[in-house]
Formats: structure tokens, sequence, C-alpha cells
């Protein structure tokens, strides 16, 4: 590595550490999935049983755990807490923007690999999703790795002219398995379901051609396998068969079959791609038309390979029945370096901006600013909104909770407004300038937004019952949430292991909360309205309620009455 590259390199750490690692703690983690995961991982700790999945202290079959390891090993240095949940995805994105600076600069030149990274940290999701606690950065980069590596290895064999590659194609096939094994460990088999689903594309573009023979797949796929090995192998020689079929049960359950909650019509991701990686989007949008030919062939090819990859991504879970925001992720890498290709072909004057690319972004960026410019205005004037819920009380009664707002919530939209004027103005005199307002601007946009609103939405969402499950944690006592899925109580309520009474399953352990012959006080959050099983119970008394959350008491000494 040159000096230029090892201090951009550097540049790029350091600018990713300061935007993402930043605040992290500064808010409570949110349901589900952040605090599902956080969960795991501190039951991890509890336990010591670092091979199987347990939360609420029963196995857990839906994710492996590499994900969980990462968060372990950042509680174990910094605490059990919020920041420790999101910092492995923090490393992550500066791991990320690192790597794509340098794989720039290998397929084009120094100033793509600039791009690359800067469109990648400057698009609104990709940004978003290194400052939380799902498993999703991490299995996408191993992802994005596999495949880069597998098209190396491809370069490699074929003599693909005009780059270096001094390893043996055997090193890049091995890394490549290696990689996509790293991610069946982090999720599951929907690493090795794109990857080889990618590669199926490819072989169909080829006409068949069997550019990759059988040997060689077979070798990256024990590759993959015995990385995969070190939790499957494991945990069979450990504990048997039961949880690995029950999580292969698991994988399958949720392709075929929609989560409760997360159905949504057939276009909802090509939506969410559209709007959440704004601005990469609308150049993006731009790659899959005509555009000025590359110098050399592995460029077109490696441009090839990441339209296949979005398209398996986006398609696969379109056709997927669940629909949740971060499934279509993996679609991040490739398009940020299609909407890198264009807008390295805008700087050198071969293309040009069009009207419905500005009509794009001046659209899709007038929605952000709309949402942050009002969203502050209808806070402070509560009752303006509060008609649009009169069917939803408990949405309304969570517009009830004591928020803050000043006004200055307003600055990442004036921000924004200001960088896109910037931008077509600068854009239009043909200056560089103007890419690293807009991607700069929307990086800030973002990390402004988060400071300004995160908290104070989560004021209204969530915070009620955070409080109660914390305000409680001191009391020998048994916690449980009725009528709504969370793991909030598990998390807040910092419950030790051997805590609750065994049971077989969580339904009997909450049943028996509700009716049994209970040994400690039981506190019970539901919604405000989900409250007609709980006061029908003659022994559950209401202690207080909170914008939209009930709050109940079974107590210790009323169980053991007589009736």
């Amino acid at each position: 590595m040159d000096k230029q590259a090892l201090r951009h390199s550097i540049l790029f750490a350091v600018l990713g550490a300061l935007f993402f690692v930043s605040f992290l703690g500064g808010v409570h983690l949110f349901d589900w999935d952040e605090v599902n995961f956080a969960e795991i991982s501190r039951e991890m700790i509890l336990t010591g049983e670092y091979t199987r999945v347990y939360v609420d202290f029963f196995p857990f079959w839906e994710k492996p755990p590499f994900f969980f390891w990462s968060q372990v090993t950042a509680m174990k240095l910094f605490g059990v807490n919020e920041f420790s949940a999101r910092l492995p995805n923090a490393i992550c994105g500066i791991a990320t923007l690192v790597l794509l600076y340098n794989f720039g600069r290998k397929l084009y030149e120094h100033r793509f690999g600039v791009i690359w990274a800067g469109v990648y940290m400057g698009t609104v999701l990709p940004f978003l999703y290194f400052k939380s606690g799902i498993i999703d950065p991490i299995l996408n980069l191993f992802i994005f790795l596999g495949l880069y590596y597998f098209i190396l290895f491809y370069w490699k064999k074929d003599g693909f002219k005009g780059i270096t590659l001094k390893k043996n194609q055997w090193v890049y096939l091995f890394w490549s398995g290696f990689f996509i094994g790293m991610g069946i460990l982090t999720k599951g088999q929907v690493a090795y379901m794109i990857a080889a689903l990618t590669f199926f594309v490819y072989w169909v573009y080829q006409r068949f051609r069997f550019y990759v023979n059988i040997p060689e797949f077979l070798f990256f796929t024990i590759a993959a396998t015995l990385v995969t090995f070190t939790w499957y192998g494991i945990e069979t020689a450990k504990n048997g068969t039961w949880f690995v079929e029950e999580f292969n049960r698991y994988q399958y359950r949720l392709f075929s079959t929609p989560d409760a909650g997360h159905k949504g019509f057939p276009g909802y991701h090509f939506v969410v791609l559209l709007v959440g990686c704004f601005p990469a989007s609308i150049f993006a949008i731009r790659s899959f038309f005509s555009l000025p030919e590359d110098e050399y062939d592995y460029q077109k090819d490696f441009r090839r390979w990441m339209k296949y990859l979005f398209w398996v991504v986006l398609i696969l879970f379109t056709i997927v029945k669940s629909k949740i925001v971060h499934y279509s992720s993996m679609c991040y890498f490739p398009l940020s370096f299609l909407a890198s290709v264009v807008i390295y072909r805008l700087i050198d004057g071969k293309l040009t901006l069009n009207r419905w690319m500005k009509g794009g972004l001046t659209g899709i960026g007038g929605l952000f600013i709309l949402a942050t410019v009002a969203m502050p205005f209808l806070a402070m004037n509560i009752e303006l909104i509060e008609p649009l819920f009169s069917k939803d009380p408990f949405a309304k009664a969570n517009l009830e909770a004591a928020v803050k707002w000043n006004g200055t919530e307003i600055l990442p939209g004036v921000l924004l407004l200001t960088m896109l004027i910037l931008f077509l103005r600068w854009e239009s005199q043909k200056s560089e300038q103007a890419y690293k307002m807009l991607f700069g601007g929307t990086a800030l946009f973002v990390f402004l937004t988060l400071i300004f609103f995160i908290k104070r939405i989560e004021g209204y969402s969530q915070r009620a019952a955070v409080d109660f499950f914390v305000e409680v944690s001191d009391e020998d006592a048994y916690v449980m949430t009725h009528g709504y899925k969370s793991y909030v109580d598990l998390f807040y309520f910092n419950k030790a292991k051997g805590h609750d009474p065994d049971f077989d399953t969580r339904e009997e352990k909450r049943n028996w909360f509700l009716n049994g012959p209970i040994d400690k006080d039981v506190y019970i959050v539901t919604k405000i309205n989900k409250t007609k099983e709980l006061e029908a119970l003659p022994d559950v008394q209401e202690v207080g309620r909170k914008n939209g959350f009930v709050f109940y008491k079974r107590s210790k000494k009323t169980a053991d009455s007589p009736n």
C-alpha cells in the first residue's frame, strides 16, 4: 500500500469512528431485534454457554452465534449496555469504508475508491445500520467479501488483463468460501443462497459455460462448510442434532411464510431502496442504462456481477413472504458501486446529470426535509395530529409523553435543504466538490437527525416501559409483558440465570405468572388496548399507567391466599 492509499485508509477509518461510534449508547435499545440480540449476548455471558443460543434462558434457534460472540466481546470490554450492543456494527462500518476505498482503488484508481467509500458513508440506510445493534451489516460484509474473492478467483483463472492478482487462484477461492462460511455463522444459509444464486445467474449469462468447474465449486463449498463446523460441528457433538435441526426448520419457515406483523406489498423493497438509499439510489438507476465503456474487461465484468447481485437479492426478498427493511440490505453494496460508477463518469464529464436525476434527488430529498422540519412543528402542536389516531388508543396515548421539543430540531432538515441547493448549483458548474457536498452533507444530516430525533421518538414509542422495568429491577420479583411481543423486560430488568422457575416453554411460564401459585410478586406491562384479559383476573391490580402502557402487579400474598 502506497502512502496515498495509507493516508486515505486512515482518513476513512477516522471518519467512520467519528460518525459511527459517537453517541452509540445515547438511546435505549429498540424492540424487537436490537433488544433481542443484546439479551442473547447478555445471557451468553451469564450462562457461559457460547455454542447454543438462548433468550429468556430458552433455546433460540433462529440465529447462529457469530454476531452474539462479537457483542459478548464488546460487553466484556465495556459492560452490558447499549454502547456494547451496537459497537460491532460501528467497527464493521469503519472496516467497510476502508475496504471499499481499497477495492475501488484496485478496480479503477484512487479517486474511484474515494467516491465508493464516500457514497456508502453518505447514503441514509447504510449509515443508519452502522449505528444499530442488528445482525445484517456484518452479514452483508461477509457475503460481499465472499463474492469479491470469488470474482478475483475467476479473473485469475481466466487471465483477465489489466488487473494485478498476485495470489494463486485457489487462495482467492478459499477466501471466498471462508467469508461465505462466516456469513452462514452470522445469520444462516441465506449467505450461501445469495452467493450460489448470483453464481447461477452469471452461469446463465455465460450461456451455461462452466466458468467454475465442479471440483472448484466443491472446494468453495467445503471451505464454507469447514468454517460453519466451528458451530454446527461443536454444537452437534456437544448437545446432539436437535438444536441444529430446529434452526434449519426455522430458516425454511422464514422463507415460506410471513412473520406476524411483517407482511408487505410486492414492491416493498423497491420503495425501501429507492427512498432509504438516498441519494445513491438515483445515481444507481442511471447505471442500468447505457454508460461509457470501461477501459478494461474486468471493470465491465465487475459491474455485471454487481448488477446480478443487486437483482438476485431484490427479487429473492420480493418473493419471500416476510417484508422487513433489512432483508434487502445486501443490495447496499452493489447499489453503492453502481452509483459510484455513474458519479465517476459525471465527474469525468462523460455523463450529464439529467432532469429526471435532478428531480429524483430533489423529490426524495424533499421528503426527508419535510419530515425533519414538520415533525418538530407537529410535536409542539400535538393537537393537530391527535385526531389521526382516534381509532388507535395506544398510539394516541403515546402522544401524551412528556417529550421536549424547542424548534432547533429542524436544523438537520435545513442542512439537507442547503446541501441540495448547493449541490445543484455546483454540479451545474461541473465541480467535483458538488458530490463531496452531497454525500458528506447527507452523512452529517443522518448523524444530526439521530442526535435530534431518535431519543425523542423513543420517548413516545417505548421509554415508559423501559423505565418501568429499570425501576423494578432491584426488586426480587418476576416481570413479563402481555398482549405484545417484547424483549425489553428481559434486558432492562437484568434477569439473572435461575431467577425464574423452570418450565418447558415460555408460554407455560407466562401462564404460571398469571394464574399459578407464584412465590414472588409479578409485574406485568401491557398496552392500553390489551388490558381486558388482565382486568378479568381477580388477583391482578393496576399500579400505574404511562404513555399508553399499563402496569399491573400480581402480589405473592394474593396468590397464596385462599380463593
